[in-house]
């Protein structure tokens, strides 16, 4: 418990002296997580004309509290229930469509929020320690090589796409027209192993910095 302790001290002291720097970082990547995968659509397939907001969101207190089945089962179907999409049309229809879930807002806040954590802890600790060299640099460049991955979707992108012939890819494979089943399976299972370590590295990154900042002496 003593562990768990000083990184929690650690984080705390590092979010009070930087908060204005964890809530930019943090609201800079949740926004670009959400509009890197439109702006990259528009540019390679055809911009986007449509958003909406799911009109449905209006029935989800009376939904939970007395809909069919059990709260397990309900809670299940809203972790997967689309909160919001862009689309755009094409000459047949719609050319493609992205829905941010339940599940993909819970990703994109928790990514959001482990990056500004380890900027606001890295540079607590450059400005209380006067540390530098090439062990800071390495530090900040790691955690801008989180922010980049997370926001690219090149380590993290999973996203529900509709159109492109797969539910779950990373932003650099919606590009893609008429790629095979295969190469999409490809896409979503790369992505979801570098969501894994990126999340990971992230949070060892954090962990190893508030335990520094934490250090009563």
């Amino acid at each position: 418990m003593g562990g768990v302790r000083r990184v929690l001290t650690g984080i705390g002291r590092a979010l009070r002296a930087r908060r204005g720097l964890f809530v930019g970082v943090a609201a800079a990547v949740l926004a670009l997580d959400i509009l890197v995968p439109v702006a990259v659509l528009s540019i390679a397939r055809v911009p986007v004309d449509y958003f909406t907001v799911n009109p449905w969101l209006a029935r989800l207190p009376g939904y939970l509290a007395s809909g069919k089945g059990s709260l397990a089962e309900r809670l299940g179907r809203v972790w997967e229930l689309a909160l919001f999409w862009f689309s755009a049309d094409g000459v047949f229809g719609i050319d493609w469509g992205f829905a941010v879930t339940t599940a993909d807002l819970a990703r994109f806040i928790f990514m959001a929020a482990l990056v500004g954590a380890y900027f606001a802890l890295w540079a607590h600790r450059r400005d209380r320690t006067g540390a530098a060299g090439w062990r800071t640099r390495a530090s900040g460049q790691g955690g801008m090589l989180g922010a980049v991955g997370s926001v690219c979707g090149l380590a993290t992108g999973g996203c529900t796409v509709m159109g492109c012939g797969a539910p779950m890819i990373p932003v650099v494979g919606l590009a893609f027209v008429g790629l095979s089943s295969t190469t999409l399976t490809l896409f979503a299972q790369v992505s979801t192993y570098a969501t894994l370590a990126v999340i990971g590295g992230l949070t060892a990154g954090v962990i190893c910095l508030a335990w520094r900042i934490g250090d009563p002496r």
